[in-house]
């Protein structure tokens, strides 16, 4: 895990760290999952191998009873064998449904939500929706370090006090560094 940049606002911290996020120490952690939280590939597969097959079935579980996660939703399970105790699977748009800014914006700050009715202290995010799901790796960083600044500026009471924006890769992570250093106040 190698730490980026660093930008505090409001007496919190927001990280950019390159490297997997299932070696994330932070207390949640989230997944860029599908609607019917399937979690065979990319972040989210390697999230399930990693944390283990309780991962699997407590989300089975969630949508035996609920049915599938909205587009801008997330929902929650334990972490399983992983050293953060909560994963978040909030489920971000594929490139070209449409409205997909807005849906983006949605899912971060649903994942935000969570993590701060589960009264964690630290998350972490992966660039959700730009794998698989083809939304423009550059155009999605941006969206997402955005809505963390909004939703830290406008939840003072929120107990999150440290966000990490992780991505395994060095060119998304360099994109969430130059998105918030662009931001620095």
């Amino acid at each position: 895990m190698k730490t980026l940049a660093e930008l505090k606002i409001n007496g919190r911290t927001i990280k950019v760290v390159q490297g997997d996020i299932t070696e994330e120490s932070t207390e949640a952690i989230v997944n860029a999952a599908n609607s019917l939280l399937k979690h065979g590939g990319g972040v989210a597969g390697a999230i399930v191998r990693k944390g283990g097959s309780i991962i699997q079935e407590e989300s089975d579980k969630i949508i035996k009873k609920n049915g599938p996660v909205p587009v801008g939703s997330a929902v929650w399970t334990t972490g399983g064998n992983l050293k953060a105790r909560f994963v978040i699977h909030t489920v971000g748009p594929v490139w070209g449904e449409g409205d997909e800014e807005r849906k983006l914006r949605s899912a971060v700050r649903s994942a935000l939500e969570v993590a701060d009715k589960l009264r964690v202290n630290s998350v972490s995010l992966p660039a959700i929706s730009t794998g698989i799901f083809g939304y423009p790796k550059e155009k999605g960083t941006e969206v997402i370090v955005d809505e963390v600044l909004k939703f830290l500026k406008e939840n003072s009471k929120t107990t999150i006090k440290e966000v990490h924006l992780t991505a395994i890769d060095s060119e998304t992570a360099e994109l969430f560094k130059s998105q918030l250093l662009k931001r620095e106040i």
